[in-house]
Order: structure tokens, then sequence, then C-alpha cells
């Protein structure tokens, strides 16, 4: 098993992601963000509560289902895009959060209707988070979902 992530798997994850410093198999993978699982900032990603195991909460995102893969030693599935759950495309109210929000309403969207949701999802978020943090968010997401 790898150590750490690839250059691909690091622009495709938040900037809190265990993805951004271990390699698929060495994290577990939630269906999303919920009470199971907590940022920790002094390692800088969120655990599982009940496992202490790295968690990556966005399958969307790291393109793998959700998995018990480093603490129930999961086999790896190959990777491959994972659709948003219908629940991630409710603005958050944790900022830490917003990123992610921004990459599920813009995966949700038709390719050809990508730059009128970003438009759309900028104006919501605008209205629940100051304007430096939502421009934050939207320039970690440009180059990954924007990009060609």
């Amino acid at each position: 098993m790898p150590e750490g992530p690839s250059a691909e798997l690091q622009a495709w994850t938040c900037a809190v992601c265990p993805a951004q410093e271990l390699a698929p198999g060495r994290f577990d993978v939630a269906a999303r963000p919920g009470p199971d699982s907590r940022y920790e900032p002094a390692i800088g990603w969120r655990v599982d509560l009940s496992t202490g195991a790295p968690t990556c909460v966005h399958p969307y995102r790291v393109g793998l289902p959700a998995g018990a893969y480093a603490s129930g030693n999961v086999p790896l599935p190959p990777r491959a895009p994972q659709p948003p759950d219908p629940r991630d495309l409710v603005l958050p109210d944790d900022p830490t959060l917003l990123e992610a929000w921004f990459v599920a309403v813009l995966r949700d969207a038709e390719p050809d209707r990508m730059r009128a949701a970003l438009a759309r999802a900028e104006q919501v978020a605008g209205e629940r988070f100051p304007g430096r943090t939502v421009v934050a968010a939207v320039r970690r997401v440009m180059s990954t979902e924007l990009a060609g």
C-alpha cells in the first residue's frame, strides 16, 4: 500500500482531509459529515470517534464509497466518481465544509450549467458567510472543478 497520496487526490480533496497526507486505505471514508466523526485541529483532519481512524467525510471528493478501509481492513475498490449525497447540496453552517459544498453543487450541475451553478452558489453562500471565506473556498475548487 502506498505511504502517501497522489497529487491528483490532494487536488480533489478538502484541505482538512486525511487524503491530503495519507494514501487510500490508510483512512476510512464516512458517507458524510456527522456526529460520528470530529475534526481534530491538532492532527489536521477528522477522526472517527469510535475507532480513532482518520476519516474522509466526502466520498464524492475522494472517489471511494463509504468504508472502514483503515479501521476495518475493508479492501479498497477502484477509485471512481461518486455522486454527492443530496444532503451535501444543503449549504452548511460550518465554514470548514463550504469548499465541499461548492464541489457538491458543481458536480450535481450539468456541464453546461456549471458556471451558472457557481454564480448562484456564491450568492447563497455570501448570505451566510463573510465574502473572504466564500472567495477562499471558490478559489480552492476552481482548478479541479471548472478546468476544461
